[in-house]
């Protein structure tokens, strides 16, 4: 869209109104004997690792581009989009029960939960006694309030909050740059008193030691990756070094088991890793390791009935079972098989109680609960009915026989019951509240298996009105992530109804590289078979098309993180597809990020993607599915492309490039509209209120790609626009 064609929709500043021409400055590089050319190398500040800790610092020139950038797009899409967007918001708010709280969680003398204020953007964290967890009029005592602690912030997130063993300690985690460098501080709940000095520049990660005065915690290095642990003395204010990580591609985490007798030190990447462990309530902890890491193997252990219970994916377990070891000799030798591999039905995750064991699974891509008893081993499923929905479990007392967990759908609202596990009788605790009115019957719910370009068949998740019809008149959002085997849930979101009851039919696409179908759906989807993560995506897109749930030209795609990978590798491939694209924060500069072993993320994620410094078959695979490397003169519909400048995880250079690349390459497509959040990280704003404006602008930006927006045309050319 040209400067006229934008001016048609939207009085204003004529210099905003023309998108930013980025300048080229090509630089070449060569690697593993291939050359490639990188105009906009220039848009990586120099200082980078400086300016994730203070945006300040950020140097003059890339500044003022990323300023005119987001100045074009809020004369270009926002200004002529504000009464929608502020009507969304209005919408998308009046979902929200605005004095919420969460279900208390009882530990010891105390229940505690989370609750907000009216017209509160940030969590408070209080508690009240146990014993009267459930009566609304109980005594409460405010531990953290987050409102008063953001103030005068314009970024503020929330790591952790935990209350030490004594319950007279509070630790908190707080990132106030959105860089992911988060200060840890300890205060005294009764004075709120600080106790000993904060902690500065660490991982966020942090866990109490058993009697309440040791602190553990997670260093981030120079390159901000996690590879230590410390113990903080609180009475002393003195930091030991417990455990360092000497692989750049491993990174350290620190956690305590659910019966609170031992502190775990997982450290890992994607594909393998190891775990020590030391007593809780040791003053001068030495860490004894489980088993040794080896490469493609995964482990993870609880503490139950005396005994390490390992989930793991050893011995060609794909979908993981789970194995038994003693404590005092925890390695592979002495592992003994408690629950066999079930090809298929994959294992995600073990919560204990003392007199049961409790199983998070999924099978034929919809997931399920299994209580397993001590006594006996006898086991029961909790099986539910929709067919499609979301399961988590939640928190629980170790000694107790009842366990949480969480439900929803994408109709139906969250609900938290309590199950008791000797009884099997369930209480619900809360339904999600949805102020302005939600009928879950106004909505239809399905899973269709979607033909993939191989044959395979990829799950797909479907919400939308009842009465809206599935003959291509609809327009169609088609969601996708498909990376490092996280499978995007069918939950319940008050936001997206916004688009559902405009008339938009909301689908995800559960790709390989998710674990939808089990852990070689995940295999299947990635290293050298990336591409298949892609095909999957735009084949699911084609069979709504061709099934009625969309038509060419008004398919909108959305993805983030790695899913805006998809969202590039999408619009490479098929761009008459869609109507407009959503790529929040973009991974979309592969070949240039893995090849950047300075960057926070890019040694732990060569086994997710491959090596392209030393090895020349995973340098030719990344380069022929790279957006940034493949953009060429095709119709791309439409994008808004989004970043966040102290985003360690997707930097601002690689949403920026891509679209200067975008612009240079393909002008008469589009438009493209670029927006860097000065102010934010990888997830955007973190007010509950403020995140929502953000939503409001892609919602809008959706709406206005498909023809919804009065007086408004976001025509992909310059003369369809005139």
């Amino acid at each position: 869209m040209n400067e006229t064609a934008t001016a048609k929709l939207t009085a204003g500043n004529e210099t905003a109104l023309t998108p930013p021409s980025a300048k080229r400055e090509p630089v070449e590089i060569e690697q593993v004997g291939r050359k490639r050319v990188d105009a906009y190398q220039w848009m990586k500040d120099e200082n980078w690792q400086q300016v994730m800790r203070d945006p300040s610092v950020l140097r003059e020139d890339i500044r003022e581009y990323l300023e005119a950038e987001n100045a074009y797009t809020k004369a270009a899409l926002e200004d002529p989009t504000d009464s929608l967007r502020e009507t969304l918001v209005s919408e998308m708010r009046g979902r929200i029960k605005e004095d919420d709280s969460s279900v208390p969680a009882k530990d010891g003398p105390y229940a505690y939960y989370v609750r907000y204020r009216e017209g509160g953007e940030y969590p408070i964290l209080a508690r009240k006694p146990a014993e009267q967890a459930f009566e609304t009029d109980a005594p409460e005592t405010v531990l953290f309030d987050g409102d008063k602690e953001a103030e005068g912030k314009s970024y503020f997130s929330i790591r952790g909050l935990d209350q030490s063993p004594d319950h007279k300690r509070l630790a908190s985690a707080i990132d106030t740059q959105g860089s992911e460098y988060y200060t840890i501080s300890v205060r005294d709940i009764e004075t709120g008193e600080s106790i000993g000095a904060p902690i500065e520049g660490t991982y966020g990660s942090f866990e109490w030691g058993a009697d309440s005065n040791l602190l553990y915690w997670v260093e981030r290095d120079e390159n901000g990756r996690p590879t230590a642990v410390f113990q903080r003395n609180l009475s002393t204010g003195e930091d030991v070094e417990i455990y360092r990580e000497e692989d750049p591609g491993f990174f350290v985490g620190v956690g305590k088991s659910e019966s609170e007798d031992f502190i775990f030190i997982e450290t890992g990447g994607h594909t393998s890793g190891e775990v020590w462990f030391f007593p809780a309530d040791a003053a001068a902890p030495e860490p004894a390791l489980i088993a040794p890491r080896r490469d493609d193997e995964e482990y993870s252990v609880v503490h139950w009935d005396d005994a390490f219970y390992i989930l793991t994916n050893a011995d060609g377990a794909v979908d993981f079972k789970v194995m038994k070891a003693p404590i005092d000799n925890p390695g592979r030798e002495d592992w003994e098989e408690v629950i066999p591999h079930r090809p298929g039905t994959l294992v995600l995750g073990l919560d204990p109680y003392k007199d049961h064991l409790v199983r998070l699974e999924r099978a034929n891509a919809l997931p399920r609960i299994v209580v397993r008893e001590r006594a006996d081993g006898n086991e029961h499923a909790i099986e539910m009915d929709e067919s499609a929905y979301d399961l988590g479990l939640g928190s629980g007392e170790y000694e107790s026989t009842i366990m949480r967990y969480d439900y929803a759908s994408p109709a139906r609202p969250d609900q938290v019951f309590d199950y008791d596990m000797a009884t099997r009788e369930r209480v619900l605790r809360k339904t999600r509240e949805v102020p302005s009115g939600h009928n879950p019957d106004d909505y239809v719910v399905e899973r269709i298996m979607a033909p993939a370009w191989d044959g395979e068949t990829v799950p797909v998740t479907i919400l939308r009105r009842a009465d809206t019809p599935v003959d291509g008149s609809a327009p169609l959002l088609l969601y996708g992530y498909g990376s490092y085997g996280i499978t995007i849930p069918a939950s319940f979101s008050t936001s997206r109804l916004s688009l559902v009851d405009r008339g938009f039919i909301y689908a995800i696409a559960h790709v390989r590289g998710s674990q939808a179908k089990g852990y070689q759906w995940y295999l299947d989807g990635k290293l050298e078979k990336k591409d298949n993560t892609f095909k999957d995506y735009v084949s699911a897109g084609r069979y709504l098309v061709e099934q009625g749930y969309g038509a060419e030209g008004r398919v909108v795609g959305h993805g983030g993180s790695a899913g805006g990978l998809l969202m590039g590798a999408a619009a490479n491939m098929d761009p008459e597809m869609f109507g407009g694209i959503i790529a929040a924060v973009p991974f979309v500069d592969v070949i240039n990020t893995m090849s950047d072993d300075s960057l926070p993320l890019t040694p732990p994620e060569w086994p997710e993607w491959g090596n392209p410094i030393t090895d020349e078959a995973a340098y030719d695979t990344i380069m022929a599915y790279s957006p940034y490397e493949n953009v060429g003169d095709k119709d791309y519909p439409a994008m808004l492309i989004t970043g966040g400048l102290s985003d360690p995880r997707v930097t601002y250079w690689e949403p920026s490039k891509w679209a200067a690349q975008l612009r240079n390459e393909a002008p008469d497509a589009g438009p493209y509209y670029l927006r860097i959040n000065m102010d934010a990280g990888h997830g955007g704003s973190t007010g509950r209120f403020e995140g929502l404006k953000e939503t409001a602008i892609e919602y809008a930006f959706a709406l206005a790609s498909v023809g919804l927006v009065d007086d408004y045309d976001i025509s992909r050319s310059a003369s369809e626009a005139e």
